[in-house]
Parts: structure tokens; C-alpha cells; sequence
């Protein structure tokens, strides 16, 4: 009985130490995940607003000077990463305010220029502003344009009279319009 009580445990003992053993070799492996997430950030930078104002006539019989009704103080700064074989567009859309009557705002994006890297868009051409939005920039993949004043797409206003046949539409006026940047993901 006393043999059967040993072997008993001895197998009992065997058992229980190749359950907990490891089985070591010459190499070791795991899991690891990695995410990158979706990224779309737009900023706009160089100011806060914009004074758009044609010079007055200082003689007599002349007419305002819409040359002068220009401002090329902003940029459009973006971060964007983007899914595999996806781009985005940056939009422009007067979301407050109007346009006073006989009269354009003009907006053209520059082309890219600055510090950054990856898929930048490209400029379109000079858009007309209207409470529609508009592509400004197109094609952007994931990068990013770089921060501050100087880096991304350097946007250029441009006040204008419609016509000449729209001067009598000139009143004297102080108009506050919003200008949405919008960064979109194409379809």
C-alpha cells in the first residue's frame, strides 16, 4: 500500500510540475497593434480679419480705386491623414453677411509653400465667394502644411466692382461678412 501511496504521488508530482513548466526555446514572440487615427485639422493664420476698402477719388470726376481692396494676410494651415486611396478638399463659404450689391469678393489660394510634408493640395483657381461652398484646395492626402503665417496656402482677397454699369449701386456702408473654411473628405 505504502508503494501505491508513493507512486501515487510521484505521478501526481509529474503531473503538476509539466502542467506549470515552460516550454523555452530559442525564441519568443507577441501581439502588438498599432492604430493611426484619422486626422483633419484646418487653421487659419496671419489674423483675424480682413478690411477690405477701395481708396476714395481725391479729385474731383475720378472714380474709387478697387486696386487697392486686397489683403494677403492669411493662411490656411491642415493636418490631415487620411484613408488608403482617400483625399480631402478645402472648401470657402460666406456663412454670414452678404456681398453689397454691384460688388464681388474674389478669394485665390497660392500654392502650397512652407515647412511640411506628405500629399498637399493644390490650388484652384480664384473663386468667387458666395454662401455656396467652393474648392479653394483640392487633392490632399495625409500630411501636414506646417504652422503659422508662411506655411500652407497664402490666401489672396480681392474686392471688386462688378461693372462699371454697377457704380450707381455704391452706397455708403460698413458690411460685416463670415468667411468657413472647411476641411471635407472627398466622395
Amino acid at each position: 500500500m505504502k508503494k501505491l501511496a508513493t507512486i501515487l504521488t510521484a505521478l501526481i508530482l509529474t503531473t503538476t510540475l509539466n502542467t506549470f513548466a515552460q516550454s523555452d526555446t530559442n525564441e519568443g514572440s507577441h501581439s502588438i497593434s498599432i492604430s493611426i487615427p484619422e486626422v483633419a485639422l484646418l487653421d487659419l493664420e496671419g489674423g483675424s480679419s480682413i478690411n477690405l476698402a477701395p481708396s476714395a477719388p481725391s479729385e474731383a470726376g475720378n472714380p474709387f480705386d478697387f486696386s487697392t481692396a486686397v489683403d494677403n494676410s492669411i493662411w490656411v494651415n491642415y493636418s490631415s491623414v487620411v484613408a488608403s486611396g482617400r483625399t480631402r478638399t478645402v472648401t470657402a463659404a460666406i456663412t454670414t453677411g452678404s456681398v453689397p450689391t454691384g460688388m464681388s469678393l474674389k478669394v485665390t489660394a497660392g500654392s502650397y509653400a512652407g515647412s511640411g510634408n506628405g500629399t498637399l493640395g493644390g490650388a484652384t483657381s480664384q473663386v468667387t465667394l458666395s454662401n455656396s461652398a467652393q474648392d479653394i484646395i483640392t487633392g490632399i492626402g495625409s500630411c501636414y502644411t506646417g504652422n503659422g503665417a508662411s506655411n500652407g496656402h497664402n490666401l489672396a482677397y480681392a474686392l471688386e466692382l462688378d461693372s462699371n454699369n454697377d457704380y450707381d449701386e455704391l452706397v455708403q456702408d460698413n458690411t460685416s461678412i463670415t468667411v468657413t473654411y472647411t476641411l471635407t473628405d472627398d466622395n
